[in-house]
């Protein structure tokens, strides 16, 4: 009887602690989710339109951001491939959207490079190329892993977070699209997105 009780309690302190957990965590401002950690901050970075990219410039209209490389093999034309497909299928709705392509491998992706890269996908993606010092400054705040990691015929290749980041029309975080979503949960994020964000 001792024991039963004692794990009664316990499992209302885990409940407890997850609701309190929940309420920090998933705190809503009109329809995005707020996390206890920021996810996001200001950017000044040259693109691949020839352009400076200042993110205190795109408050007015969500946009989305993902961090990625031209070398990479799959997970980066998966994903801006994916990305192509579901602005496709909005069309003139997210006619403002834009995703920025940021590389988190400057050293060979020249904006030259990228540019060219890009033109196989939907061009409302443009390519973001910090230096090393802003790269790490932008990882930092949007909460991105990225790490050089050698490969066996002496070149290297890079890991990295295989997230969209979508960001409302302040610049604050809205959610993610994850690596392979399915489809249609891709379309319903990004619609709202730009109906909320």
């Amino acid at each position: 009887m001792l024991r039963v009780l004692r794990i009664l309690l316990w499992a209302l302190v885990v409940t407890g602690l997850a609701g309190v957990g929940t309420y920090f965590y998933l705190g809503q401002q009109k329809g995005a989710v707020q996390p206890l950690v920021t996810i996001g901050g200001p950017f000044k970075l040259a693109a691949t339109t020839g352009e400076t990219i200042d993110s205190t410039g795109l408050k007015g209209e969500p946009f989305a951001v993902f961090f990625g490389f031209t070398h990479c093999p799959e997970v980066c034309p998966t994903t801006l491939y994916e990305m192509s497909s579901t602005l496709g299928k909005l069309g003139d709705e997210a006619k403002n959207l834009r995703v920025y392509f940021v590389t988190v491998d400057p050293e060979r992706d020249t904006l030259d490079f990228m540019k060219s890269y890009l033109t196989s996908f939907d061009p409302r993606i443009i390519g973001l190329r910090p230096s090393a010092d802003e790269l790490a400054q932008i990882a930092k705040a949007y909460r991105v892993f990225y790490e050089r990691v050698p490969t066996s015929d002496g070149g290297y290749t890079m890991n990295h977070t295989a997230l969209v980041y979508l960001m409302d029309r302040e610049g604050r975080f809205f959610g993610t699209l994850d690596y392979e979503e399915k489809p249609e949960m891709r379309l319903t994020k990004l619609k709202r997105l730009l109906k909320e964000g």
